[in-house]
């Protein structure tokens, strides 16, 4: 469950980094586009590399007990045990 954890704290800071540039624009509305593109573009890329990196790294998996989707191994447990 790490993984929008990843992302947000990401889009935060590219969010500020976002804001920093923007403070010298003239335009308001363009400073607004420039803050969420860089959050949102941030988050993106923090989540797709986070999974990525968690799909590789198998001991990484053990110790955060997931499967190489992210997904907890409880959850893919409790799947198995009951049936639909």
């Amino acid at each position: 469950m790490l993984t929008p954890l990843v992302a947000l704290a990401a889009s935060f800071v590219g969010a500020w980094l976002g804001a920093t540039i923007a403070g010298s624009l003239k335009s308001s509305t363009t400073g607004a586009w420039v803050v969420m593109g860089c959050g949102a573009g941030f988050g993106l890329f923090a989540a797709w590399w986070w999974l990525y990196y968690l799909r590789r790294h198998p001991r990484l998996q053990r110790t955060l007990a997931v499967a190489p989707d992210g997904t907890p191994l409880a959850a893919v447990a409790d799947e198995i045990a009951s049936p639909p």
